[in-house]
């Protein structure tokens, strides 16, 4: 059965849009720093994340950590990510080229994280 979590963010934003994803690895890093159970799931184009190394060399500078850093701090933390299993066959990407430690969920399972959570946060929106 799905684990959820207190806190849930989507992330349906890329490379392409590092402010997004540096502000969605922000805060689910500091909802672990906080004690609280948390999950990024990476929906859209945000399942970009889920390739290893994709984090490296996105910094969009202070007072943000580097992508790379906050992902290995929250991961450290306890932190979870989720692939949206859908998107990610729609980007053309595979299970096998995702990072090991990220569970790959389904449509469901994101609406059970989402009614399980105590908080969510959806970073989403034009890019820019």
């Amino acid at each position: 059965m799905l684990q959820t979590a207190a806190f849930v963010s989507t992330l349906f934003h890329g490379p392409g849009n590092a402010d997004k994803m540096t502000v969605a690895l922000t805060m689910a890093l500091n909802a672990r720093l906080k004690g609280h159970s948390a999950c990024l799931i990476l929906m859209a184009e945000g399942v970009a994340l889920g390739v290893p190394g994709t984090a490296d060399g996105i910094n969009i500078g202070q007072p943000f950590e580097p992508a790379a850093d906050l992902l290995s701090k929250y991961l450290a933390e306890g932190g979870r990510v989720a692939i949206c299993k859908s998107c990610m066959l729609h980007n053309g990407l595979s299970a096998e080229q995702m990072d090991a430690r990220f569970e790959i969920i389904t449509a469901p399972d994101v609406v059970d994280m989402l009614m399980g959570a105590v908080a969510s946060l959806r970073v989403a929106g034009a890019a820019g």
